[in-house]
């Protein structure tokens, strides 16, 4: 099968959804795909081929006002002039599909739309117009699920699942250094959606009655400073900056609790979170907020939920994790048994299921209401 990834970002780019779609990539090719792909930032993943764009007069008008846009015209000009793919796997959401649909139907060209977050709803009146063309979506979580619910897509158009895991590599770090007692991390890039903020917030709570807690937030982002600032309010916060997965997974593996406190804002939130994946399959006891569910992938029993937004829930149940030497136990067999149906090549083969629905045409294209 002959695949077009369209993607405006991709590694070393940081960001989950980046590795996402790369690691997607590499999975794929060993089925023996042969695999296309449009970017414009970051670096071309080996083994595939590129789809040169052309800027356009309309395009860097646009650009002015959103590159991402831009890029999607650039690559609905682009279609024609590739080896016509078997199917387009578009990530992004209403804006690259409005401003792609209307090419690939015209070439006879299945599209996926691929959406790994949730949905910017003050656009909601379009999503039905710009969605018109698409044959199926894939969606990280129940969270755009109920997005895509919310404009009209009916539910056997979509699929759900997550980013894949390495099992393999990732079993190579559990166990590999003792647990430190007290120790709590949070991974995820420094912005307002990921909510560090409140993070902090609890853990002074924690550290306020645990002397030997301490808390080491890995990422790097534009809210640095002012994070650095609220932590210093009191002792035991590290920043480590952007560090290689490998250190991370290191990091993650030590410590008894990983935090995850993602919130949803106006135009933007977060699928299922790929740090959280990953501390599963190294064993670490995962919290995470109720606005980073991650329903359906992951049984219930395999983490811990704390009310978005409510730094005295998220600190008691850390105290409650810390304090529950044999909770963290069974919570880290079930989420290790839970990750190994994660594996790369059994995600990579769901998807391919879903192209060949897909390109079978045996699933409708939704009608703009």
């Amino acid at each position: 099968m002959r695949i077009l990834h369209i993607a405006y970002r991709l590694p070393p780019e940081p960001g989950g959804m980046e590795l996402h779609i790369e690691r997607l990539i590499r999975a794929q090719l060993p089925r023996g795909h042969e695999v296309i792909v449009a970017h414009r930032r970051g670096e071309l993943p080996r083994g595939t081929a590129p789809m040169p764009l052309t800027r356009t007069g309309a395009s860097r008008a646009v650009s002015l006002k959103s590159d991402e846009i831009a890029f999607a015209m650039e690559c609905a000009e682009a279609l024609s002039r590739v080896p016509a793919p078997d199917v387009i796997h578009l990530h992004g959401d209403h804006r690259e599909a409005l401003a792609l649909g209307s090419a690939a139907r015209r070439l006879g060209i299945p599209l996926m739309l691929h959406i790994h977050g949730a949905l910017t709803m003050r656009h909601r009146a379009i999503m039905p117009w710009a969605f018109r063309h698409v044959g199926g979506f894939i969606v990280a979580g129940t969270r755009p699920r109920a997005d895509l619910h919310t404009v009209g897509v009916p539910d056997r158009l979509i699929r759900m699942t997550s980013a894949g895991l390495d099992v393999g590599r990732l079993a190579g770090f559990r166990d590999s250094g003792r647990v430190r007692r007290g120790l709590i991390i949070s991974v995820g890039s420094l912005v307002k959606v990921k909510n560090h903020e409140l993070t902090i917030e609890a853990f002074h709570r924690v550290r306020a009655v645990r002397p030997d807690a301490r808390l080491v937030i890995a990422g790097e982002g534009p809210e640095r400073d002012r994070l650095q600032r609220l932590a210093a309010t009191g002792p035991g916060i590290e920043f480590t900056g952007h560090i290689a997965p490998d250190r991370v997974y290191s990091l993650v593996n030590r410590a008894e609790v990983l935090v995850h406190s993602s919130q949803r804002l106006r135009g933007i939130g977060e699928g299922i979170p790929n740090a959280a994946l990953e501390a599963l399959a190294l064993g670490t006891a995962v919290l995470a907020s109720s606005e980073s569910t991650l329903d359906p992938v992951v049984p219930r029993d395999a983490y811990r939920i704390f009310r978005s937004g409510d730094a005295a829930d998220l600190a008691a149940r850390l105290h409650a994790l810390l304090d529950d030497d044999e909770t963290r136990r069974r919570m880290s067999e079930r989420g290790v048994r839970a990750a190994e149906d994660l594996d790369w090549p059994l995600v990579a083969a769901q998807i391919e299921r879903w192209y060949e629905m897909v390109t079978s045409h045996r699933v409708p294209v939704l009608t703009a209401r």
